[in-house]
């Protein structure tokens, strides 16, 4: 995989995948998120490699970008065309997909901790994880 920087389409993985997004009609590119999260989130083998890890940061950056405190996609590698409304179920997908990417055996997380750049690239992937699943705020009475 070549990387160019810690974003979620700053590697050759997920910059394919975004071509074949813009390539993609709009049901399409809903099945096409959901498959690559649902791949991730919960692989067929416990010991996966998971070698979709990329696409699926990218997937889960798409969704981000349309919640609250999401980051529109800037990145000269990322999707050109406008994105559908992703469905809310993808939402709870992407976060289990960003859960199992960071977490060993994971190549991409092994790649990345390998590199002084770890802390940038976990820093991303935090930051998504948090529009995805916000922290709740505490409330002394039941309303």
């Amino acid at each position: 995989m070549g990387t160019r920087d810690i974003g979620p389409f700053d590697n050759d993985d997920a910059a394919d995948f975004a071509f074949e997004m813009d390539e993609a009609s709009t049901h399409t590119r809903i099945e096409m998120i959901g498959a690559v999260l649902e791949r991730v989130a919960n692989p067929a083998d416990d010991h996966s490699r998971l070698s979709d890890a990329p696409r699926a940061v990218a997937a889960a950056a798409l969704i981000a970008a349309q919640y609250p405190g999401g980051a529109p996609i800037t990145s000269v590698y990322g999707p050109t065309t406008p994105m559908p409304e992703f469905p809310a179920y993808l939402r709870n997908l992407a976060i289990e997909a960003l859960d199992r990417v960071i977490k060993a055996p994971t190549w991409l997380a092994e790649n990345w901790d390998a590199s002084p750049h770890s802390p940038a690239w976990r820093q991303t992937i935090s930051e998504l994880r948090k529009v995805l699943d916000p922290p709740q705020r505490e409330s002394l009475f039941d309303l």
